[in-house]
């Protein structure tokens, strides 16, 4: 049972809009230091300390942790070990701008995930709303020129978001279509913990194989990574998931949704104040349709 959207319910479904933009300006600052595989693969390793002590029920008999191993070996898998892996790789070719642009039409895929996979309707607000939305990626591709479009070029970064927002789609329709034991449902570190379990060894695998198809990758220690890696595994890893989960509780996903949605902007503020780059016409109108047409969207779910 959800109810009204109090200032602290808000002040709780805005902070992980902003952390995750700060994750994408990070990524894009230490693309340079440590190959983006092996950056997902360090932050979920840590970050599976952090919670083991709010989630360690999850190791309990009956949570369910071994009999549906794979249900939370796929969760991890796309949760974990791909979507995040995706991101980062993302940023060594586009922008925060562009990533988190991209990303924010990830309720247009559920859209589409859910009515070919899982029988979900769709009326004609949807509809409108996606067409609103994805006009406003493709205004991001096109880097504010259509003419782009009917030649197909595509920054490699624009295309691995796509495909990790895909996929965090996918991800989404599986964590919320199937059920969990009470130990799962009751506590969120035990939910997240057993997808993180799963997720290291899938992102530790796709580590391996980037150290060994590339002899170019190497790490560069130093302070900006170390602050960078306390970042992403502190803030977007842990503390974002705890207040969307417990802002998502108290309204329920239709209005916890917009929110995600604040994070282009947010990412844009955060790239003009560290890294120069200024945002151009094209994000501002991009981030109009694709806000635009999740408010639609959402206004017209029955």
């Amino acid at each position: 049972m959800t109810g009204r959207l109090t200032p602290w319910t808000a002040l709780l479904l805005t902070i992980p809009p902003l952390l995750w933009a700060g994750n994408a300006v990070v990524g894009r600052i230490v693309a340079d230091m440590i190959p983006p595989i092996m950056l997902n693969f360090v932050r979920w390793s840590v970050a599976l300390f952090i919670v083991l002590p709010w989630g360690r029920q999850v190791f309990q008999r009956g949570s369910g942790l071994l009999r549906n191993w794979r249900r939370y070996a796929v969760l991890g898998l796309l949760g974990v070990g791909l979507y995040n892996g995706l991101q980062y790789l993302a940023l060594h070719t586009s922008t925060p701008m562009n990533v988190t642009l991209v990303g924010a039409s990830m309720p247009i895929w559920m859209l589409v995930i859910g009515a070919l996979f899982f029988q979900a309707a769709i009326n004609r607000g949807q509809v409108m709303g996606a067409i609103l939305s994805i006009g406003g990626v493709l205004l991001v591709l096109a880097h504010g020129d259509w003419r782009q479009l009917a030649d197909l070029r595509f920054v490699p970064g624009d295309i691995f978001m796509l495909i990790a927002t895909i996929l965090w789609a996918c991800y989404s329709w599986l964590l919320a279509h199937t059920s969990d034991s009470a130990v799962m449902r009751d506590n969120w570190a035990a939910l997240l913990l057993a997808q993180i379990l799963y997720g290291s060894v899938w992102s530790g695998f796709f580590a391996g194989l980037e150290w060994s198809f590339s002899s170019d990758w190497v790490i560069h220690w130093n302070g900006t990574l170390g602050w960078a890696l306390a970042y992403v595994i502190i803030g977007p890893a842990v503390i974002a998931y705890r207040c969307w989960g417990t802002g998502v509780r108290r309204v329920g996903p239709s209005i916890a949704g917009l929110f995600f949605n604040l994070t282009p902007m947010f990412a844009a503020i955060m790239s003009l104040l560290w890294l120069g780059e200024s945002p151009q016409w094209h994000h501002a109108v991009a981030f109009i349709l694709i806000l635009g047409g999740i408010v639609l969207s959402s206004r017209s779910v029955p």
